[in-house]
C-alpha cells in the first residue's frame, strides 16, 4: 500500500483526500514499493506516458484519466559543443510538460471519489489542472496572478474552471489558496507528491529514447522544482532497478530576478533561503521566493552533482530567438535553458564528449502578448 511520508520527520500517514502537508509543515512523498515494469514490452504499448503503467502509483485502471500525453520528441541540435538534444515537453494538450503531473494527480482524485479541487499557479500548472479535471468531471478553481499571461488566463476558463486573480506576488496567490484547501482537495503541483509522480515519466522517456540509457546531464528550468525533482524520482527509479548505469547530473536554471536555489548553491549553503523577486521577469513560471520543497531540491543537486545557472532578461529573449530561428516556437520560462547552455560549457560543467538533454517546457503560444510586446520594443 502507498502511503504519505514526510522528508523531514519521516511520519508516514494513510493517503487522504484533504491533508497535503505533514503535521510538522513539510511537503509529503509517497512510499515506494519496488518499481518494476517490463522493459521489453514497453515499444509496444501505447504512445503515452501510461507505457510506464507499473510505476505509476494508480491501483484502478477505470480512474485513469489521460489525453494521451507523453511520448513527446527528442530531437538533435547542430551544437559543435558536444551531443546536444532537445526534448519538446510542450508537445502537450494543454501546451506544457505540466499535463504529465496533471493526469496521475486527477487519476487519483478520481480514484478517491474527490469532485472538486483549487490549484494556484502562474498559468501552466492551471491549464493542465482545469483540463483534466474538465476531463474527470470535477469542479475546478484555479488561483492566479493577476500578471498572469492573458493566453494562459484563457485557456483556463475555457476548461470551465472558475478563475480568482490575486493582486501581488506568487506567494499571495498560494496564501490566498490555502484558505480554501480545508474543506477542498488541494490539487497543487508544488505540494502534492502526485504530480511529481507525473513528472517523473520525463526521465523515463528520455531514457527509452535514448535506447535506455542515461544522458550525462539534463538542463531545465526550476521554480517550484516539479520538473526537476521529477527527473530525480525518475532516473533513481531507473538506476535502482538497473535499468541505467548512472544517474544524470541535474542542472537547473533560474532567472536572476529570483534565484533562490542559485544562490544556495553558488554559496555551497546547505539549505535555500527565501529571496524576494527583485522585478518581473519574463520568465514567469519559474518565479518562486522559497520553494516548498527546498530539503528534496538540495538532495537532488548533491545525489546528482548537479549545478545551477542563472540568467539575464536579455539571454531569455536571445534563447526565444534563437530556439524560434530553429523553428521551436516556446515561451520565456523554457527559453531560459538556451543561454544556461552555454554557461554550462564556459564554466566547464558540461565537457565535449558529454550527451546532453535540454528540457522545453511550454509552448510559445502560452505568452503570445508578451513576446508580441518583446518584438514591438
Amino acid at each position: 500500500m502507498i502511503n504519505y511520508l514526510c522528508h523531514v520527520c519521516d511520519k508516514t500517514f494513510r493517503v487522504d483526500a484533504i491533508r497535503y502537508k505533514c503535521e510538522c509543515g513539510s511537503p509529503l512523498n509517497l512510499t515506494q514499493s519496488e518499481m518494476c515494469f517490463p522493459i521489453e514490452e514497453i515499444a509496444s504499448r501505447d504512445n503515452n506516458l501510461w507505457r510506464y503503467r507499473e510505476a505509476l502509483p494508480i491501483a484502478s485502471e477505470a480512474s485513469i484519466v489521460s489525453l494521451n500525453e507523453g511520448m513527446t520528441p527528442l530531437v538533435s541540435t547542430s551544437s559543435s559543443v558536444c551531443d546536444h538534444r532537445l526534448k519538446l515537453d510542450f508537445v502537450f494538450p494543454t501546451g506544457s510538460y505540466k499535463d504529465r503531473g496533471a493526469s496521475i494527480l486527477l487519476s487519483k482524485a478520481r480514484e478517491a471519489g474527490i469532485r472538486e479541487v483549487v490549484e494556484d499557479s502562474s498559468g501552466n500548472a492551471g491549464a493542465a489542472i482545469a483540463a483534466y479535471s474538465a476531463k474527470a468531471g470535477i469542479d475546478c478553481t484555479i488561483y492566479c496572478p493577476s500578471t498572469t499571461s492573458s493566453g494562459k488566463l484563457t485557456q483556463i476558463s475555457m476548461y470551465g474552471a472558475k478563475l480568482k486573480l490575486i493582486e501581488g506576488s506568487r506567494a499571495h496567490t498560494t496564501q490566498a489558496v490555502l484558505q480554501a484547501t480545508g474543506t477542498t482537495f488541494y490539487a497543487s503541483h508544488n505540494w502534492n507528491p502526485f504530480f511529481l509522480e507525473g513528472t517523473k515519466t520525463l526521465a523515463f522517456e528520455i531514457a527509452e529514447q535514448l535506447g535506455w540509457k542515461a544522458p550525462d546531464g539534463v538542463i531545465c528550468p526550476v521554480g517550484f522544482g516539479s520538473i526537476y525533482l521529477g527527473l530525480y524520482i525518475g532516473f533513481k527509479q531507473l538506476h535502482d532497478q538497473r535499468v541505467i548505469t548512472k544517474i544524470p547530473r541535474l542542472l537547473g536554471v533560474q532567472s536572476v530576478a529570483c534565484c533562490p536555489i542559485y544562490q544556495a548553491y553558488r554559496d555551497n549553503q546547505p539549505q535555500i533561503e527565501k529571496m524576494a523577486l527583485e522585478y518581473n521577469t519574463l520568465a514567469e513560471g519559474i518565479i518562486s521566493e522559497l520553494p516548498v520543497r527546498s530539503q528534496m531540491i538540495m538532495e537532488a543537486i548533491n545525489s546528482t552533482d548537479g549545478a545551477f545557472t542563472v540568467v539575464s532578461e536579455e539571454d531569455i529573449e536571445d534563447g526565444i530567438k534563437i530556439l524560434a530561428r530553429q523553428g521551436i516556437y516556446v515561451e520565456p520560462t523554457s527559453a531560459v535553458v538556451v543561454k544556461a547552455f552555454d554557461h554550462f560549457v564556459q564554466t566547464e560543467v558540461i565537457r565535449y564528449d558529454d550527451l546532453i538533454v535540454s528540457v522545453l517546457t511550454g509552448s510559445g503560444l502560452k505568452a503570445t502578448d508578451k513576446l508580441t510586446k518583446m518584438l514591438s520594443m
